[in-house]
């Protein structure tokens, strides 16, 4: 356990130097794939490009989805737990369409008494507040609301 826990604070210390050695139009899969490893997932895109999430969850505060075009080359490589992404989670969104936006989450929670109501929830930075949005899903796997709290596991910091 505490192995792992090394690692991924290790792999979330390293990201700011990978993302600088990716350059957008030349860096290819193959260099994405030695700065990164393996995608928690890989999305399929229009046009023969695929998007690659890499979680920094639950210890880090950022999750990244990195394009790579039908040429090979990757074409975008965004943070996506942030204030315009966390706008984008409405009503008529489906859990496997709020994994796309955001990532994977640091964790889920299920609520069976409260009709069968589940959240989920990703730590992100607030400037230099440590926070965390919760998406809560109804019985039907749609979105119900959300919100932020401070990480008071981190004093909010």
């Amino acid at each position: 356990m505490v192995a792992v826990l090394l690692t991924a604070l290790a792999s979330t210390a390293c990201d700011p130097q990978r993302i600088a050695e990716l350059e957008e139009g030349v860096a290819t899969e193959g260099d994405v794939r030695a700065k990164f490893g393996e995608p928690s997932a890989v999305y399929n895109e229009e046009g023969g490009a695929r998007t690659f999430e890499y979680t920094r969850q639950p210890q880090g505060h950022r999750n990244y989805m990195i394009t790579i075009g039908s040429d090979g080359k990757m074409t975008a490589l965004r943070q996506v737990l942030k204030a315009d992404n966390f706008a984008k989670v409405t009503p008529d969104l489906d859990k496997s369409q709020v994994r796309r936006l955001l990532g994977q989450p640091a964790k889920t929670t299920i609520y069976p008494l409260k009709p069968n109501e589940e959240h989920w929830d990703w730590r992100y930075m607030d400037g230099t507040q440590s926070r965390w949005f919760t998406v809560t899903f109804d019985a039907n796997g749609l979105v119900q609301g959300t919100t932020s709290t401070l990480d008071e596991a981190e004093g909010g910091k």
